[in-house]
């Protein structure tokens, strides 16, 4: 399915200022932080400050996830229970070591979803691989859940678990680095890169991006507006995925004057998600 992930925009989800403002960027996917950014004794306002914004989803231009806390850290039950709404397209769950951890978090998310009335399946999951076990399991952890639409790479707390330093272009994460894309373009789904940390290095983003794009992944994780035009003119749609688009947006235009929902093509069943994010597709190369 084509859409567009170029740009993952991680945002603190307790400081509403800087929420506010990311809401006019034009970042693909804005996903609100309970995880790193937000000290432990914050946790349950930033959840409480997510949930409210959720209200007004209208106001972001691109889709909205939240990236909770970790499995492993009994935190992230309560962060779903605060912030799966209508208002919400997806999650990011951290430091995923197994594809048991996707299951058992992917039922929960069912449950809300029945609970609140929302369509089975509408809120996606991306895990996040960033520890040896991670890399290991990413095929399974990739395959675990017909929710999960991506895995995220993170560099840094996969070498933090490997007793490794950072170096830029190291060799000391290719091999993670080159097989997360690759497990996830076997489960058929996308994959994101990790961050770039210097904020003031826009050349060596645009070369670390380069490179995450020749590896296969769609898009990468950013931290600021600033990283978001450089890593859009790297991660372009291909040839087969502007084709798709356009032949989604023709099917579902027709079918929507008829009155029709979804409709099957190729054997694949689309809808409005399918619709929206086609055309976002097909606007992105329009101006680029």
């Amino acid at each position: 399915m084509a859409r567009l992930l170029r740009s993952f925009l991680f945002v603190p989800g307790n400081n509403k200022r800087f929420i506010d403002k990311a809401k006019a960027l034009d970042t693909d996917i804005i996903c609100l932080d309970l995880e790193d950014s937000v000290p432990i004794n914050d946790k349950e306002s930033a959840r409480q400050v997510i949930s409210e914004i959720l209200k007004s989803r209208s106001a972001f231009k691109g889709e909205v996830y939240v990236r909770t806390n970790s499995f492993e850290s009994g935190l992230a039950q309560a962060d779903l229970k605060a912030v799966v709404q209508n208002g919400i397209n997806g999650v990011v769950i951290p430091k995923v070591n197994d594809a048991n951890e996707v299951f058992e978090l992917s039922k929960l998310v069912t449950d809300l979803e029945h609970k609140l009335s929302i369509k089975e399946g509408m809120i996606e999951m991306m895990p996040s691989i960033e520890s040896a076990k991670g890399v290991v399991n990413a095929y399974k952890i990739a395959s675990a859940s017909p929710r999960v639409s991506a895995l995220v790479f993170g560099v840094f707390d996969f070498l933090f678990d490997m007793g490794l330093e950072y170096v830029e272009d190291g060799i000391e994460y290719s091999y993670a680095r080159a097989k997360v894309p690759v497990d996830a373009r076997a489960a058929g789904v996308y994959a994101i890169d990790s961050i770039w940390q210097k904020i003031d290095d826009t050349n060596g983003l645009i070369n670390d991006a380069k490179i995450g794009m020749k590896l296969g992944y769609k898009g990468k994780s950013i931290i600021h507006p600033s990283q978001i035009e450089p890593v859009h003119k790297i991660f372009v749609p291909s040839k087969e995925e502007v084709e798709w688009a356009r032949k989604v947006v023709d099917v579902l235009s027709d079918a929507m004057n008829k009155g029709k929902g979804a409709v099957k093509l190729e054997g694949k069943m689309i809808d409005a998600v399918h619709y929206k994010r086609a055309k976002a597709l097909l606007d992105a190369v329009k101006e680029s």
